[in-house]
C-alpha cells in the first residue's frame, strides 16, 4: 500500500465551502410540503417493478447529549418513550408497504441514530420482527448499524446479530480523555475493546471506527495517539468526518471552546492520510478508508457503490425507503423528509398519512448533474461518451462550463485526463467535493452556506 502524501499548500488553497453531496440536489434546495400527492404519485411510478430497496430507520434516542453533535436527536433517560416510538414506526412501515411492488426485496438496511442501542434487546428483536413481517429480503443482504459503546452490551450485540446485522458503525470520536470532557462524551478504549470483541464474536463482518478532527484540545500528537489506539484494534473501515462547527444550528455546540486552529486541523488531516494509507486502509475518498479486502473497496472497484445520507454505501442502484422521525427517502424523482420533531411525526402517523415534511422533486437537469456527481464521487473517475450515451446528451456541450473549470484542478494534479473524460488522483480524492463542486447548477444560489470543504 503506497502511502499517500498530502500537499498542504494544496489543500488551502481548496479549503472553501462546498457540500458534501451526500444528495444532489442537496438539502438546501428541499421545501416544506403542502401538498404530498405528487410524492406519492412517484412512489407508485418507482413501485411498477420490483426494484431492489435500500432500508433506512432512524432511531433518535441517546442517554446523553455530545456537544458536538449535529444529528436529530431525543436526549433523556427516560426508555418508556422506546415501545412507543415503534409502535408509530410500525404504523409507518404500514402506510409505506401499502404502496410498495409486492416482490420488491430489501438489499440493504441500515439503523442510525440518534443511539440504535438505546433500545432493549427485547425491543431490538421487537423491530427485528415488525420488519420482518413487512419486506422480503434478499439471500445475503448488507445490514449495518450504528453503536454507541458507552451503552452497549454483549446482549444488545447478540440481539442485533439475531435479526440479521452484520456489520456495524462504531462512533469514538477521540480516545483522549481532555477531548473527552470537552465534548461530553467519556468513552474508554476499554469500552470499544469490549464492542469489537462482541461484535468479531457475534460473526460481524465489518467493522467502522467514526473519528473526528477539530475538537476541542486536539492536536497532531494527540490524535496520532488516537489514531494508534484505533489500529491496535483492527477496523476494517474509518471514517474520519472533519468537525463542523455551526452553533447558530446546533446550540450546544457553544459549550465547545478551545477549538483547534485551522493550521491544526490541516495538519491533523494530512497526519491520519498519511497513516491509515501507510497501514493498509486503501483511500476511498472524502473521509473514508477501508481495508483492500473490505467490501467498500471491492464496490468502488467493482464500480457498485453509492454515495447518500449515510455516507458511502456498498450497492449501487437500490431506492432508499427511510422511517422514522427526520429520516430522508430517495428515489430517482425525489428527495423527501420526515417530520423532524416526535409530536410532529406522531400527530402526521394519528391523522393516518405519511408523516412528509420537507421534499425536492427533481428535473431532467437535477437528474443528469446527481447520475454524473456521484459517479465522480464513487468511480473517482468520469467516461464522458459512456455517459453522454447513458444521459442522451452531448456530455461536452452540456458540461463546457464545468469542464472548462477543470483545468486548474488538472494543473494542480488533482485530476488526470483521460482519451474518453479524467480520473481522480490519489491527491484529488481529498478534494473530491472541490471536483464535483465543477458539476453543480445551485451553488452560486447558495454561496456560503456549506462547511468547508477540509
Amino acid at each position: 500500500m503506497t502511502r499517500l502524501a498530502v500537499d498542504l499548500d494544496l489543500v488551502r488553497k481548496y479549503n472553501l465551502p462546498g457540500p458534501r453531496y451526500t444528495s444532489y440536489p442537496t438539502a438546501l434546495q428541499f421545501t416544506e410540503v403542502t401538498d404530498p400527492a405528487p410524492l406519492i404519485a412517484d412512489i407508485h411510478d418507482n413501485n411498477v417493478t420490483p426494484r431492489p430497496l435500500s432500508l433506512y430507520f432512524h432511531l433518535p434516542f441517546c442517554e446523553t447529549l455530545c456537544w458536538f453533535c449535529g444529528c436529530t436527536t431525543v436526549i433523556g433517560g427516560d426508555h418508556s418513550r422506546t415501545n412507543v416510538y415503534l409502535d408509530y414506526l410500525e404504523r409507518e412501515i404500514e402506510l409505506t408497504r401499502n404502496l410498495l411492488h409486492p416482490d420488491r426485496k430489501a438489499i440493504q438496511m441500515h439503523f442510525g441514530g440518534g443511539t440504535p442501542n438505546y433500545l432493549e434487546p427485547d425491543e431490538i428483536d421487537r423491530i427485528g420482527r415488525i420488519i420482518e413481517r413487512a419486506f422480503n429480503f434478499d439471500h445475503n443482504p448488507e445490514c449495518s448499524v450504528e453503536l454507541d459503546p458507552r451503552h452497549l452490551t454483549r446482549g444488545h450485540v447478540e440481539a442485533f446479530a439475531l435479526i440479521g446485522f452484520n456489520r456495524a458503525s462504531t462512533g469514538i470520536q477521540d480516545f483522549n480523555p481532555d477531548v473527552q470532557r470537552a465534548i461530553n462524551r467519556i468513552q474508554s478504549v476499554e469500552m470499544t475493546e469490549d464492542t469489537v470483541t462482541w461484535l468479531r464474536e457475534s460473526g460481524f463482518d465489518s467493522i467502522n471506527f467514526d473519528l473526528i478532527y477539530g475538537l476541542p484540545h486536539q492536536n497532531e500528537k494527540t490524535f496520532e495517539q488516537t489514531i494508534n489506539q484505533a489500529l491496535e484494534l483492527g477496523p476494517d473501515r474509518f471514517a474520519i468526518f472533519n468537525y463542523a462547527h455551526v452553533p447558530w444550528m446546533k446550540p450546544a455546540q457553544k459549550l465547545l471552546s478551545v477549538l483547534p486552529t485551522a493550521e491544526t486541523k490541516l495538519s491533523m488531516l494530512k497526519l491520519v492520510t498519511e497513516k491509515l494509507t501507510s497501514s493498509g486502509y486503501h483511500y476511498i475518498g472524502m473521509d473514508h478508508f477501508a481495508l483492500a479486502e473490505d467490501e467498500l473497496t471491492r464496490a468502488q472497484k467493482s464500480k457498485t457503490l453509492q454515495r447518500n445520507f449515510q455516507g458511502y454505501s456498498t450497492l449501487a442502484g437500490a431506492d432508499i425507503y427511510a422511517f422514522g422521525m427526520s429520516s430522508i427517502s430517495q428515489i430517482d424523482t425525489h428527495y423527501r423528509q420526515n417530520e423532524k420533531t416526535l409530536p410532529e411525526y406522531y400527530a402526521a402517523l394519528d391523522a393516518d398519512r405519511l408523516p412528509i415534511t420537507r421534499a425536492v422533486q427533481l428535473n431532467r437537469d437535477d437528474q443528469i448533474r446527481r447520475t454524473v456527481i456521484m459517479k465522480l464521487m464513487c468511480d473517482l473517475e468520469l467516461d464522458y461518451d459512456q455517459l453522454g450515451t447513458a444521459l442522451a446528451i452531448d456530455f461536452r456541450s452540456y458540461f463546457r462550463d464545468g469542464l472548462e473549470d477543470l483545468h486548474q484542478t488538472e494543473n494542480d494534479g488533482l485530476i488526470k485526463r483521460t482519451k474518453s473524460g479524467m480520473r481522480v488522483t490519489e491527491m484529488g480524492r481529498l478534494l473530491l467535493r472541490n471536483l464535483a463542486m465543477r458539476f453543480d447548477a445551485y451553488l452560486d444560489s447558495t454561496p456560503n452556506r456549506f462547511s468547508k470543504t477540509i
